[in-house]
């Protein structure tokens, strides 16, 4: 059970990761201080007791902290919480070298989400699949995309612009849980297309330049 936490813990950080590249963010996301720029994400209630009943484990390279809200990960409603911070930028908020895997204990089968990207003006969540011919494809849509709209706070005392995207709802693309299901061995619609995921917000801080 144990084991099993952590790699859920591991693998919706890596999830963390991906909503902080935000295609769409108009300013430069260098954090101010490194660790500061940082994307909040909780999983869907049930999400992670689901998972653990079908035998599925999730994990990334990285580190993250988290917390259960709940008794437990097997809880109903339990919640995993996670705070990861900026790790790299390009053009904005681009995240590399994040591995998200989905494994099942019961047959050592897995699917490998690779450097995943979000883009708020397409509302797509895209990563590099090797299990899908090492294709960049969709793995999550953000269904309240056109709704998002960036909170921007200035300290000008500390040269700090703060920019929050809170709220957005990753869901599984088309598609996708068919692909999961078949490759990782499990009954058809164990993991639905279109099922939620998680919930984030993203905060990015950027130095203001000097007057």
């Amino acid at each position: 059970m144990r084991t099993r936490a952590v790699a859920l813990a591991a693998m919706t950080a890596a999830m963390a990761l991906t909503l902080v590249s935000l295609a769409a963010t108009p300013a430069n996301a260098d954090a101010a201080k490194p660790g500061t720029s940082m994307t909040h994400i909780k999983t869907t209630a049930g999400l992670a007791s689901s998972l653990e009943g079908a035998g599925v484990v999730l994990y990334t390279q990285g580190g993250a902290t988290s917390a259960v809200i709940g008794e437990s990960l097997a809880a109903a409603n339990s919640q995993v919480v996670f705070h990861v911070p900026v790790t790299g930028t390009k053009s904005g908020v681009q995240h590399l070298g994040s591995v998200l895997v989905v494994y099942n204990t019961s047959n050592n089968q897995q699917v490998q989400l690779q450097n995943p990207v979000i883009n708020l003006t397409q509302g797509v969540v895209t990563a590099t699949v090797p299990q899908a011919g090492g294709q960049s494809i969709p793995v999550f849509t953000i269904s309240n995309a056109a709704a998002l709209k960036p909170v921007v706070k200035t300290d000008r005392k500390a040269r700090i612009r703060t920019t929050t995207y809170a709220g957005a709802q990753l869901v599984i693309a088309p598609g996708v849980g068919a692909v999961l299901n078949s490759t990782l061995g499990l009954p058809a619609g164990t993991i639905a297309d279109g099922s939620s995921f998680a919930t984030a917000e993203v905060t990015l801080n950027s130095v203001l330049p000097a007057n």
